[in-house]
């Protein structure tokens, strides 16, 4: 056992990432992604912990020291081998970096939703849910709210602007908001929701269609079933503001086909508005028995699994289900239920000791709040918040089960994802689950005591429950007599970064990559037995990824030599047996993929975090009878992407006059934003100026980039060094760069900027404040980017660059961080595979690359 409640050892990057290596075995992807994003470190950098066994022993002596307040608990041996190699019970991105972390003071929830009580239509209350998201954001929670409750545009108002301007400027605020809050290397992730009863809803779902436009929000409408039968039976529908009253002060008649058919034209276009069947979710949700109470749904969190109640909040876990199949790949394939059975209970127990260190960790805040030197009213904002906060959660005692690899899984037990027999298997889990997690809190509040708030009077009729009570009837009976330590327990959530070290797949997503058409070459002399695919283009993708080294298994398991050089036949047969044959994103029949998600959905008392992925090439037909079949289905919320969509809609401005133009050249328009006629630019005397300020292996840097039509033109880029007179206050974020010859014909380039008090302030040779040799690589991409190469070329230029020493590389990687974000919004990293699943989809979207396949993002 190691103890590290006291941690007082400090690693260097080096250390940790070599002992990180070796814990994954050589995955060198996995070793970064644990010491950059989930080592314990202070404020300043420091690294306290060498390696995942580390940090599982951190969270098992955390767990354990809660157990210890409650009858029967685990020790922390017992709870470290359910975590150990993140094999069976991994717990995500907030609880594994927060829990027993007290060099920071941060949250340990993951997903959190804020609102408004009482009438929140004004000024006031619109900026009071910017500051408590602001507030949240900054310690490290995603967060969701609903703009229902403001007045539609044309409003009269009591102030002097006399009409509302409606949803969509508060849209614009609380986007911009969270473009601002760092979260250590990423930024905020937020979700605004309306009702579609509300009259700016087409208004609201427009909104993300105009460019640079709410990029820092992801956007879903509110649908009830009222909406979609008029939809199906092509008739009118109402709306109201506000929405619920009796007596609204605004009615609007419209045809309810007409509006739903541009939700689906700009799902199609440009991945939202995602939508959410608002009806199926209040009807189904088990907190929404106790409505009146406190917990009445309003919105969900920004990936949509987690629907909740103004100031409450969810921490989330994962089950890693491809460890529970023995004998994978083989004709002896099975499932070992029991062992997952009492996991799904031990991991609900687990999640109920987060929600008591989470309370600590609100404390702590709390306290934090109270000792910082603003005056009380400053801080009188997020005082309350976090106290409203606390109430909820000790309330509640809400939590998020959820599951990871069920691709895998199914792949393992020989079975094809998106057929029948995989559906079927696959709902038998998802009921194991909920069955399992519902028994454990029913003896949690046995000897624990039941959440503040249950009542088994309240919860007869709902669904999900009788759907419970009919599955195992003494489960139910137990529940009556000990009540439910918890009000919701199951969710699954997209599970990102951590899905790398536990090599497995996100949520239910078959995240194999595209594509196979043939075998190239199998090289017999390679230890790891590499294969190479070529793609249907002819272009190669890079050896030993993900599905190689699973693909070998699967052959290793039937009696095949994967060191063997197989013909091009015998290849195509080979892959043609594996489970992992038809099971692409393209591959997968759409339809089947829905019902599957709404089938599952019945066994999740919160929500589903997945998204359809789309070839290019399908027309707006499909999606809206996607759209269709998850209302019918019983999901809760859908999201599509149509591959490369956002690049075509990101582009488009109303000046654009070829808006009919070929959906490929719009492509290319959004990777290219190049100069007008770059070779005749002259560099002006003066250029304006951004400074771009990060922290690169615990040193500070700082970029000027000097901007040209508002596109970076030449870039100053090295460490902030005082003592060499680079004097910047942190206020400054722009200014100008001025060029200035002097008798014998030499440049130099001076910084100025304007100082609070209102006065010029200059730096005067800018280009000698730096290393002489970054000077001249500075003056070589300096030089690309005036003659208009993309931006996002000159990024892989500068990535690609073969450095000969630690300290330059580490310039270039500032140099690369700087010039991210000026790549547009939705430009498709060509070339590039997502680390994660190895898909070739991922975009630029505020200096970040996301992937649009599984949702897995990276910064910096």
């Amino acid at each position: 056992m190691i103890t590290l409640s006291v941690a007082v050892s400090t690693y260097t990057y080096e250390e940790a990432y070599e002992e990180s290596l070796n814990y994954f075995g050589g995955d060198e992807l996995a070793a970064r992604v644990w010491v950059n994003k989930y080592a314990m470190k202070d404020s300043y950098g420091n690294i306290y912990e060498k390696s995942p066994e580390h940090m599982h022993w951190r969270i098992a002596n955390e767990l354990a020291r809660m157990e210890k307040k409650y009858p029967n608990p685990l020790s922390a041996e017992e709870l470290f081998k359910l975590l150990d190699k993140f094999k069976y019970i991994v717990p995500q991105g907030s609880p594994m970096t927060g829990i027993g972390n007290n060099h920071q003071v941060a949250s340990l929830s993951n997903c959190f939703v804020i609102g408004v009580e009482g009438a929140g239509d004004s000024y006031g209350g619109i900026i009071k849910m910017d500051e408590e998201q602001v507030q949240l954001m900054k310690r490290r929670g995603g967060v969701g709210h609903d703009l229902s409750h403001i007045r539609p545009k044309g409003s009269p108002v009591k102030n002097s602007a006399l009409t509302s301007t409606g949803i969509v400027p508060f849209m614009e605020r609380y986007s911009n908001s969270t473009r601002e809050v760092a979260q250590d290397g990423r930024r905020g992730a937020l979700m605004l929701s309306v009702s579609i009863k509300h009259p700016d809803s087409e208004s609201f779902i427009d909104a993300k269609m105009t460019q640079g436009k709410i990029t820092g929000a992801n956007v879903s409408v509110k649908l009830d079933d009222e909406f979609m039968t008029a939809v199906t039976n092509n008739q009118s529908y109402t709306q109201t503001y506000p929405i619920d009253s009796e007596n609204p002060t605004t009615v609007k008649e419209i045809d309810a086909s007409q509006l739903w058919g541009k939700i689906v034209h700009n799902a199609w276009k440009s991945a939202e508005p995602g939508v959410l069947f608002w009806d199926t979710i209040i009807k189904e949700s088990v907190p929404d028995c106790y409505a009146d109470l406190g917990y009445k749904t309003v919105s969900t969190n920004p990936c949509g699994e987690i629907p909740l109640c103004p100031y409450d909040s969810c921490r989330l876990l994962a089950i890693n289900l491809y460890s529970y199949v023995n004998n994978p790949f083989t004709p002896q394939a099975s499932f070992d239920f029991e062992l997952f059975k009492d996991h799904v209970g031990k991991a609900q127990r687990i999640m109920d000791d987060i929600i008591d260190l989470e309370l600590e960790k609100i404390e702590a805040i709390i306290k934090k709040i109270e000792n910082d030197p603003e005056s009380e009213e400053v801080k009188r904002t997020e005082y309350l918040l976090w106290k409203k906060i606390y109430t909820k959660t000790g309330q509640g005692r809400r939590t998020g089960v959820g599951i990871t690899a069920e691709g895998d899984m199914l792949a393992g037990m020989n079975l094809r994802y998106g057929t029948e027999e995989a559906t079927d298997f696959s709902e038998l889990v998802h009921k194991t689950v909920a069955l399992a997690a519902y028994n454990a809190s029913a003896d949690l509040a046995k000897d624990r005591g039941a959440f503040d708030v249950y009542d088994a009077k309240r919860e007869e009729n709902n669904p999900f429950i009788n759907r419970l009570k009919e599955a195992d009837p003494a489960l139910y009976e137990k529940m009556v007599k000990y009540g439910r330590r918890n009000i919701a327990c199951l969710t699954i959530a997209p599970t990102g970064t951590t899905s790398l070290m536990t090599q497995t797949t996100s949520g239910i997503e078959p995240v194999f990559l595209p594509v196979y058409k043939r075998r190239r070459k199998v090289n017999p002399n390679d230890v790891n037995v590499r294969i190479d695919f070529v793609d249907e283009t002819g272009d190669a993708f890079e050896e030993y990824t993900v599905f190689h080294h699973k693909f070998v298994t699967w052959m290793e398991a039937n009696g095949y030599d994967p060191s063997k050089r197989y013909s091009q036949e015998e290849i195509d047969e080979l892959v043609a047996k594996s489970p992992y044959y038809k099971a692409t994103s393209n591959d997968v029949d759409w339809l089947m993929k829905v019902k599957m998600q709404g089938r599952i959905q019945k066994w999740v008392d919160h929500s589903i975090s997945v998204t359809i992925n789309l070839p290019n090439d399908v027309d707006e037909a499909l999606v809206n009878k996607l759209y269709i079949e998850a209302w019918k289905a019983g999901c809760k919320g859908c999201t599509v992407y149509r591959d490369g969509s956002r690049s075509g809609v990101l582009i488009a401005t109303e000046s654009n006059k070829e808006k009919d133009k070929d959906k490929s050249t719009q492509g290319e328009q959004a990777s290219s934003s190049v100069l007008t006629n770059p070779e005749v630019v002259k560099r002006p005397k003066v250029l304006e100026a951004e400074v771009v300020r990060f922290q690169n292996n615990k040193e500070k840097w700082v970029a000027f980039v000097g901007l040209y039509e508002d596109r970076p033109y030449e870039i100053f880029t090295g460490l902030q060094d005082d003592d060499e007179g680079i004097l910047l206050p942190k206020s400054v974020v722009s200014g100008n760069i001025i060029k200035n010859v002097d008798e014998n014909g030499n440049n130099r380039y001076d910084f100025q900027f304007v100082n609070k008090r209102g006065y010029k302030t200059t730096i005067e040779g800018l280009s000698e404040k730096f290393n002489k040799v970054y000077w001249n690589y500075a003056k070589l991409i300096s030089g690309v980017l005036r003659w208009g190469m993309p931006i996002d070329q000159v990024v892989k230029l500068v990535g690609s660059l073969q450095l000969d020493n630690e300290n330059i590389n580490n310039w270039k990687n500032g140099v690369e961080r700087a010039l991210k974000r000026y790549v547009q919004n939705g430009t498709r990293a060509t070339g590039t595979k997502c680390p994660n699943c190895q898909n070739e989809t991922l975009i630029y979207q505020e200096g970040c690359l996301i992937c649009t396949t599984c949702g897995s993002s990276r910064c910096g």
